[in-house]
């Protein structure tokens, strides 16, 4: 009796092992985020930049409208889009903050607000305009992850106010939240993990808001 139940105990291990294997080869057609970032549509390109560091980072949509990105992330001087975003605040990662920021998309859904998946610029990339920005004396170019440990250490997302100088007449205002991998940001990737397993590479999840009137 004992060793036919080991038997069968055995067995079953053996066609559950089999079961977890299977999904690995639908998998393979994307190995990481960066190869699933190009799955999705190209919304921006360009550097991030936090006190003297910039880090070329590239934003695929993951839902919302690109009419929000290409209205607020407008260069006005050339009317082009912006290649430079500077972070020049901090939103704690706090419970009520993470609220109010649902709150800000719930409000703006459906054509109010955009979530982009950001990644490391692949070199050579280029630029919104076709060209890829040129850092500016001064700064230091560095890669995207430094960006993200810096805030994950400070369990903060970086906080952007948009349009970049102010607003512009009656231009529509709003802000731009890059977070680091946590809670908040994973809600947005769950097509990614479903796809991928897990997510190794240092990302960020952009979520974009216009103000509501």
């Amino acid at each position: 009796m004992l060793p036919r139940d080991s038997e069968r105990n055995h067995r079953t291990g053996e066609s559950e092992s089999k079961t977890h294997e299977e999904p690995k080869s639908e998998t393979k057609k994307l190995k990481n985020l960066s190869e699933y970032a190009q799955t999705l549509q190209l919304a921006w390109n360009g550097l991030l930049v936090l006190k003297n560091s910039c880090f070329p980072t590239s934003m695929h949509i993951l839902e919302g409208d690109l009419g929000v990105i290409n209205g607020l992330l407008k260069d006005h001087s050339s009317g082009g889009k912006l290649t430079q975003l500077k972070i020049a605040q901090r939103l704690r990662l706090d419970q009520p903050k993470l609220d109010e920021v649902t709150r800000r998309i719930k409000q703006g859904s459906p054509n109010g607000y955009a979530v982009l998946l950001a990644t490391q610029s692949a070199p050579g990339g280029t630029g919104a305009e076709g060209t890829f920005p040129v850092v500016e004396p001064g700064l230091q170019r560095r890669l995207l992850r430094n960006l993200v440990s810096y805030l994950k250490q400070k369990q903060a997302a970086g906080v952007i106010s948009l349009p970049v100088g102010g607003a512009k007449g009656r231009d529509s205002t709003g802000m731009l939240y890059a977070f680091p991998p946590c809670e908040f940001s994973q809600q947005y990737l769950q097509s990614a993990l479903r796809t991928l397993g897990k997510l190794e590479e240092e990302h960020m999840v952009i979520v974009i808001v216009k103000d509501t009137a």
